[in-house]
């Protein structure tokens, strides 16, 4: 083995345990910011301050290898110096934390990266690396006029020795960060020999992430949001069922949402949460309690300044506040992308999510084809029956499994006590909204389909007649099989990379890099290039920095035109 298996390996550690380091750092700040006790949602806290860092630091200078290693270490020394004030009351935490730190390891070892990643993921974040924040961004590229928090969270991973070989770790430390919560949440239940439907329905999701995502290289920014909206379900049941610790229950709910609907445009859809939130508020509270409640909790701040910040990136690059939807498009400005033009996008992508185009095939008069359900009938051929059929096979199999592992049952009856209808009620909405729309499995399909049938399914098993015993020795087996599952799955996924690509990890464990990932960064490198030369402007060589970015920004329309 040579010794960038083993520098890959400390990368991966101090990356990973940094971000925690973060979340740490803004609990110690407040105990207002303390939302729970796991390295699972300090993990999730760190990625929303780094987050929030990177996108205000990238409109002034690049993030660096130098600055980004600062920025690492400082999050790095904070976890160990917290641990070792902390030692005895985080063994649990800690030795949690690092088992599943090594044994999701094995998911980051990819050589091909999904199609998206060369397109414009890749690119993207490198851009982020070489120069700060340019306006009209969106004008050069349709990739380039969709950033997500994935992006910018990477950029800060640019770092020496491996280079841009980490931007694939924020796809895996979502991941990670997601299933401690989970595996918390299980071990907090068994601990209070409290199982109800909402420790199966965490059940359900840890094992159903595990072995449905077990590919972290087709994440994107889709599955991550994902992963993120199973637990976001759970908090929001927990918060209607069980308000034992309302402002924690708040926080958690405010850090879920901000975090899901800067991963991709689409999912600011999922701020309609926020409505089961008000509602269950004001039928506990008065009012004025209620609105005490709300803007008492800092960490609805850090959702609004990361939405501020969101808006502010997409209106820079395009013109848009939310890109691409028209009406919140600003044409006026010379970076400005036309709402015609973004309205062609907004059919392209509902062509593409309704089975109407794929890389050797496109429908006949598209602009009918997605109207009302016109699309149906070829959708359910040409999509259905190929992947969401698989998908509702596997699911069922799951589900049969687990209900047949916890029988036999009391009589079913209707719990009152149990209030999921309002959450049914808004996944519902949003999986109308996905199958009118935009009805790829992608786009969250995945999450609306499997978290209805997960909670439906968890107020069966809890009538389970069995033992609190034997329900704790299932739910171990469980969580055994499902990370055999996972290691086996990736296990199969390397052999076939080593048949297909000659992927050897113990001698090269980097993904797969060619001249494609660097197309845009060259053609920005040329343009301040001629810039600084004076050469391709009207304008006399004035080296404001505003009037630069301007210039820029006009000549990525003037390329785009030709």
């Amino acid at each position: 083995m040579i010794p960038n298996l083993y520098t890959f390996i400390l990368f991966y550690f101090v990356i990973s345990l940094s971000v925690i380091g973060y979340g740490l750092i803004l609990f110690s700040l407040n105990k207002k910011f303390i939302i729970s006790s796991n390295f699972g949602y300090a993990g999730l806290a760190g990625i929303l301050v780094l987050c929030l860092y990177s996108y205000a630091s990238s409109f002034f200078y690049k993030h660096g290898q130098n600055h980004n290693l600062i920025i690492i270490l400082v999050g790095f020394l904070y976890f160990l110096y917290f641990n070792y004030l902390n030692f005895k009351n985080n063994r649990q935490n800690l030795s949690i934390t690092v088992f599943f730190l090594i044994f999701y390891f094995i998911g980051i070892c990819i050589y091909k990266t999904h199609d998206d990643f060369p397109y414009y993921h890749f690119q993207y974040t490198y851009y982020l690396t070489q120069s700060p924040s340019i306006l009209g961004l969106g004008n050069y590229d349709l990739g380039l006029r969709t950033p997500s928090s994935i992006f910018y969270l990477n950029s800060l991973f640019y770092l020496p020795v491996v280079k841009y070989f980490m931007f694939h770790m924020s796809v895996s430390i979502i991941f990670l960060y997601a299933n401690i919560v989970l595996i918390f949440k299980l071990l907090k239940d068994n601990f209070y020999k409290k199982f109800n439907f909402l420790s199966f329905y965490y059940l359900f999701s840890f094992i159903f992430i595990n072995c449905f995502f077990y590919r972290l290289a087709e994440h994107g920014t889709d599955r991550s949001a994902q992963i993120l909206i199973f637990i976001l379900i759970g908090e929001v049941l927990s918060f209607v069922n069980f308000k034992s610790e309302i402002q924690k229950n708040l926080s958690r709910l405010f850090l879920l949402i901000a975090l899901i609907i800067s991963l991709k445009a689409f999912y600011v859809l999922y701020i309609i949460f926020f409505t089961i939130i008000v509602f269950y508020l004001y039928s506990e509270f008065k009012f004025q309690e209620t609105f005490i409640h709300l803007i008492s909790n800092y960490y609805l701040f850090l959702f609004l300044f990361l939405f501020l910040f969101i808006l502010v990136v997409n209106f820079s690059n395009t013109g848009c506040l939310i890109y691409p939807v028209s009406f919140t498009c600003f044409e006026q400005f010379s970076w400005s992308i036309s709402k015609l033009e973004v309205d062609e996008v907004t059919r392209w992508y509902e062509q593409w999510s309704k089975a109407g185009a794929n890389p050797n095939f496109r429908v006949e008069n598209p602009e009918i084809y997605i109207q009302k359900f016109n699309w149906f009938s070829n959708w359910i051929d040409s999509y259905f029956f190929k992947k969401v059929s698989d998908f509702l096979s596997g699911l069922l199999f799951l589900l049969f499994f687990v209900i047949a592992l916890f029988a036999p049952y009391k009589k079913i009856i209707l719990n009152n006590k149990r209030k999921v209808l309002f959450t049914l009620s808004l996944i519902g909405i949003l999986f109308f909204e996905w199958l009118y729309n935009h009805p790829s499995l992608r786009y969250g399909g995945y999450c609306l389909i499997a978290s209805f049938a997960f909670l439906v399914t968890s107020l069966l098993i809890e009538k389970s007649k069995l033992s609190l015993e034997k329900i704790k020795k299932r739910i171990l087996f469980l969580i055994i099989l499902t990370l055999v599952v996972f290691f086996g799955r990736n296990m199969n996924r390397l052999f076939n990379e080593y048949k297909q690509y000659d992927y050897k990890p113990a001698q090269s464990i980097y993904y797969h890099i060619d001249y494609a990932h660097f197309n845009f960064q060259k053609t920005i490198d040329k343009l301040i290039g001629d810039f600084k030369n004076c050469t391709k402007f009207e304008s006399s060589c004035v080296q404001d920095k505003t009037y630069k970015l301007k210039a820029l920004s006009d000549k990525y329309i003037l390329l785009r035109n030709k």
